[in-house]
């Protein structure tokens, strides 16, 4: 009787742990408890203890009464001991966004205001607050001094010349025109000497190819007079032969009428007239009357090739600024002291240019040296041509090696000692009242006597700055459809810490690219450009940095966080960081163009700045493009890539999920195609649509022939093995636990993890439940609680997990109603058929969800509930669509095909 009592009670107190075990599993608040496990060990500890005392007492009235004050002091304890906990963790709970906003107003101002830390109270220029007197015996250097010689010895110090290539470049080639100007008048002048030295010394060929036309006129007459003396001492004449007279003669009718109006000259006296006359004289003495006639000829063409070289000599001078050439030096060289020449003159350049030609220096000095070397490469009579040529081309060539003269002058300045000076103990610095100068301050600080202090007044302004900035942030976070949870706000405070951070290390090219592109990316362009246009203002008042660094910075960062979520691949997001860098270095250039500062002396420094600029928006580009990735997994964000590359099919889970489930694969894809279509009118996130669909029922792998669309016709193993309903729906259930169990180790984003559970909600399982409900009623020792044949939830709380709850119900609805059309025949088309029958179907479906409270927390309208039901209908007929009925072909009688 004893035994019989306890095992009903033990069975009615196992009764009811279990319903309340189960109604805890149901609401999550068993699974979610930290005190889950205490609270089960407590109840074990009540149950053995119920034991003991109904086995230890021998008075049943009292054994029960003790039993049940136990048993609700236990429970009592347990209640308090969780109430205190619970109010603990919720009061954590509840106020642990405003412990990062202190965190991120504190850390901002400490960071932004790193330079009110350590300031003095005594200042350079201030009256001393007292008289202060050297405390010991100190030799303090004299900075001051110090800099003084130092900068004196660093501006003596001698400036480094460097060869400039390209001006040496330049000379030659002015050089090598020159020549060729030479050149092309010495030949049209023909070759020099024209004729044998032999019989025509050189200085007479000079003579008779440059004379005047009266000159050679005299000398023909001369040649013909003596002549005309030798045949008359001789006694002979020889006839002269037709048109022989005048054939030497090649002049003009002018200068033959200018000759005969004119009275002829006596030429007689000039040394190279007679000289000439004689070697003719002399040469048709040694060879013949008609070997003269050729000379004359021959010289007579020469005379006008020079009269043609002059001319082109004098319009070339005429045309040049600088004329070099003269008609004596340039026609009178002979050929082979032409080419001497030009060695000459190349090889003395080459030694001038290579000992290097320095600004300022006098001519003479030039002229002196070219002299000196055209002495030994040139001929005598080609020195003062080649001088002239070289003076014409040849300028400084020198150039200061500005990196060179730096070092020498830092090495010198590094050389000289410090300028010490010996303060004795006791001697006042400082009097008070009198205005405090650098020397003071210098000894001041060596004696530690600056009485630094913390300027907790500006600090205390910086922060409410700083606050009304995080107050801006926090009104825009609200009104933005991204809700943020503590760790991605923990993320942007990082992010945002990290720009004056690099600014405080000293590194001006801070890291605005990165910043950008990155909160751009990972919650869209309205808190990207928050967070950029409030940094800005508080960076620009509050630290000494360039205005245009400033503004080539916040530029940059604007660019990145506008474009950074429309990019939808990697590559993408490259080409980004290198408009990023053109931007940056473009306003930095613009600025300093604006300012004027392009146009002094340092404008190759403003160039390579806005290239370093340019360069460090594309390294930080990268820097975030590699942390990108790092920071998704951390804190569990999902960007437009990283959704896209999870909705790849070749993904572990999805190849899987395509090989070992394959109806539930398809089952799939086509909720996926009927919830993007719902989400992209709607205006929801169609890339995370599309990939939390691909994974929603992936938990169906642990047990595929559980579910019908993996079944392939075959049999199924809940009417043929199983035959409980209880069981087949713990089958059902368990795809999403175990769908979660397989999503967590791969690492799926919370967001894409929210997909398995919430698709389902906490619908009951109907199938199973209406099985259940009819072996209850045939027989009666059994119950059937709702709670075993609903899922465990919870229900969806985003507008996304709700459309894919609709389209997963509605999916089977249309799959069902599209086989039940086929069995009809296939004579009526699926849209001709089921067309309403299908939008009715699926309104039904929806406002059934909706009454069954399962889209309370999605933040789906009511009123959207058509609307959904209509786009899946549309999409529904794309798929099905009427199709051409091919007519039936006879075979012929011959056996061909028509």
């Amino acid at each position: 009787m004893k035994m019989h009592q306890f095992l009903q009670f033990l069975n009615q107190q196992l009764t009811h742990w279990r319903r309340q075990y189960k109604t805890l599993r149901r609401k999550g608040k068993l699974v979610r408890s930290p005190k889950g496990k205490t609270h089960r060990r407590e109840l074990l500890r009540t149950i053995l203890k119920n034991v003991f005392l109904f086995l230890s007492k021998t008075n049943e009235k009292s054994k029960r009464r003790k039993q049940e004050r136990a048993l609700r002091a236990k429970v009592k304890s347990v209640k308090t001991k969780g109430s205190i906990c619970a109010v603990g963790l919720d009061w954590a709970y509840k106020q642990r966004y405003s412990v990062i906003l202190a965190i991120a107003v504190v850390s901002l101002t400490g960071i932004i205001g790193y330079k009110l830390y350590n300031q003095t109270q005594l200042r350079v220029g201030h009256p001393a607050p007292q008289t202060i007197t050297a405390p010991y015996t100190a030799s303090i250097e004299d900075q001051k001094k110090t800099e003084a010689e130092r900068k004196a010895v660093s501006t003596s110090s001698l400036q480094v010349l460097m060869l400039d290539a390209r001006i040496n470049e330049k000379i030659n080639e002015n050089l090598q025109q020159l020549l060729d100007d030479g050149n092309e008048i010495r030949a049209v002048a023909g070759a020099f000497p024209f004729f044998d030295p032999v019989v025509l010394s050189i200085s007479t060929q000079r003579y008779l190819r440059s004379c005047s036309e009266s000159e050679w006129q005299a000398l023909l007459s001369a040649v013909e007079n003596s002549k005309n003396q030798q045949q008359k001492r001789i006694g002979q004449t020889t006839p002269a032969a037709p048109n022989q007279k005048r054939q030497p003669r090649i002049t003009s009718k002018s200068d033959t009428q200018s000759l005969e109006k004119t009275e002829p000259v006596d030429f007689s006296q000039n040394t190279d007239f007679t000289q000439a006359v004689a070697e003719l004289e002399s040469y048709r003495l040694t060879t013949s009357e008609k070997s003269l006639s050729l000379v004359i000829a021959e010289i007579s063409q020469t005379r006008q090739r020079y009269i043609q070289a002059t001319a082109k000599l004098l319009k070339l001078e005429t045309l040049s600024p600088q004329a070099v050439y003269e008609e004596s030096l340039l026609l009178d060289l002979s050929d082979v002291e032409w080419e001497k020449t030009q060695m000459g003159i190349h090889q003395s350049i080459e030694r001038i240019l290579t000992q290097g030609i320095p600004q300022g220096l006098p001519k003479n000095i030039l002229q002196d040296a070219v002299s000196l070397q055209l002495q030994t490469f040139v001929p005598e009579s080609a020195e003062t041509l080649a001088k002239n040529l070289l003076l014409a081309v040849l300028k400084p060539n020198l150039q200061k090696d500005e990196e060179q003269t730096r070092q020498n002058a830092q090495k010198a300045a590094a050389g000289v000692p410090p300028v010490m000076v010996k303060v004795r103990h006791g001697e006042v610095i400082v009097k008070k009242g009198a205005q405090i100068t650098a020397w003071n301050f210098q000894v001041l600080e060596h004696y530690h006597l600056i009485r630094r202090e913390v300027k907790w007044q500006e600090l205390v302004k910086l922060g409410g700055v700083i606050a009304i900035a995080i107050g801006i942030f926090v009104w825009v976070e609200r009104h933005i459809d991204y809700e943020l949870r503590q760790r991605d706000r923990l993320l942007v405070l990082l992010l945002t810490l990290s720009v004056p951070g690099v600014i405080v290390i000293g590194l001006p090219y801070t890291t605005w690219s990165a910043l950008g592109l990155l909160l751009g990316s990972f919650y869209g362009p309205t808190l990207g450009l928050t967070v950029v246009g409030l940094l800005w203002p508080i960076l620009g008042i509050s630290l000494d940095m360039s205005k245009a660094a400033l503004l080539a910075g916040v530029g940059g960062g604007i660019l990145g966080s506008y474009i950074a979520q429309r990019l939808r691949s990697r590559e993408e997001l490259a080409l980004l960081g290198v408009a990023i860098a053109l931007t940056q270095g473009g306003i930095y250039l613009l600025v300093k163009i604006l300012i004027g500062q392009v146009f002094g002396s340092t404008w190759y420094i403003v160039f390579q700045e806005a290239g370093l600029f340019a360069l460090s928006g594309l390294g930080w580009s990268v820097v975030a493009l590699g942390l990108s990735p790092y920071l998704e997994k951390v804190f569990d964000l999902v960007t437009p890539i990283r959704l896209a590359e999870l909705a790849n099919p070749n993904r572990p889970l999805l190849k899987r999920l395509a090989t070992e489930t394959p109806g539930t694969f398809q089952h799939t894809l086509l909720v996926a195609t009927l919830a993007e279509a719902a989400a992209k009118e709607l205006g929801c996130n169609v890339e995370l649509v599309r990939a939390g669909t691909l994974y929603h029922d992936i938990g169906k792998m642990h047990d595929p022939l559980g579910f019908i669309e993996n079944q392939m016709g075959g049999p199924n193993k809940h009417d043929t093995e199983i035959k409980d309903p209880w069981k087949s729906a713990e089958i059902i259930k368990k795809h999403v636990t175990e769908g979660l169990v397989m999503a967590r180790k791969h690492l799926l984003p919370t967001a894409i993890q929210a997909f398995i559970p919430e698709h389902q909600g906490t619908m009951l399982i109907a199938y199973f439940h209406h099985q259940a409900q009819q072996m209850a009623q045939s027989d009666p020792s059994l119950t059937v609680d709702d709670a075993d044949f609903r899922y465990d939830g919870p229900i969806p709380q985003s507008r996304e997990t709700g459309i894919v709850m609709l389209a997963d119900s509605c999916e089977a609805a249309l799959r069902s109603l599209q086989a039940s059309a086929k069995s009809v025949g296939e004579k009526r088309s699926v849209k001709d058929v089921s067309t309403e029958q299908a939008l009715a179907m699926l309104n039904n479906i929806l406002r059934a969800k909706w009454q069954d409270n399962q889209l309370v927390d999605s933040g789906l309208k009511r009123e959207e509930m058509s609307k959904i039901a209509q786009i899946f209908v549309d999409v529904w007929q794309q798929f099905h669509h009427k199709r051409i009925a091919y007519p039936k072909l006879k075979a012929s009688s011959t056996g061909r095909n028509s």
